[in-house]
């Protein structure tokens, strides 16, 4: 297996580890009766402020997926994977850290840190572009 094709192993697993916890402690609601099943809202916005940005850092890696999950797959499928496997586990890296800061804080301090996270994601992503059209 390439590096690539671990890597977005991995940030597949990583979305999904996301949902599983989100789907965790929604279910533990309904069973203590905090909640009832069909009152979830799809954003967690009558939860509490984790839970809300629970659902968004699990929204944030699916809206990425396709983008950088993307170009992760035409490199491995053209066989180049030479040209996403350098730097695929510095954007898991930086998703992880994205997702982790999402979780733990939205201060103003936190919120340029989660950027910076994305922007290197970003960085890579346009750089990966590049390579792949022969530009």
């Amino acid at each position: 297996m390439t590096t690539s094709a671990l890597v977005l192993t991995l940030f597949l697993a990583w979305t999904l580890l996301l949902l599983t916890v989100m789907e965790a402690l929604r279910g533990y609601l309904v069973v203590t009766g905090h909640v009832r099943s069909n009152e979830f809202k799809p954003d967690n916005s009558n939860l509490s402020p984790f839970m809300q940005r629970l659902a968004r850092a699990h929204a944030n890696c699916v809206e990425s997926l396709p983008v950088f999950g993307g170009l992760l797959l035409v490199a491995i499928v053209l066989g180049r994977a030479e040209v996403t496997d350098t730097l695929a586990p510095w954007l898991l890296g930086a998703r992880i850290v994205q997702s982790g800061i999402h979780l733990a804080s939205t201060s103003i301090i936190a919120v340029n840190a989660r950027f910076t996270a994305f922007a290197v994601q970003m960085g890579i992503g346009l750089y990966w572009t590049w390579l792949l059209l022969g530009l």
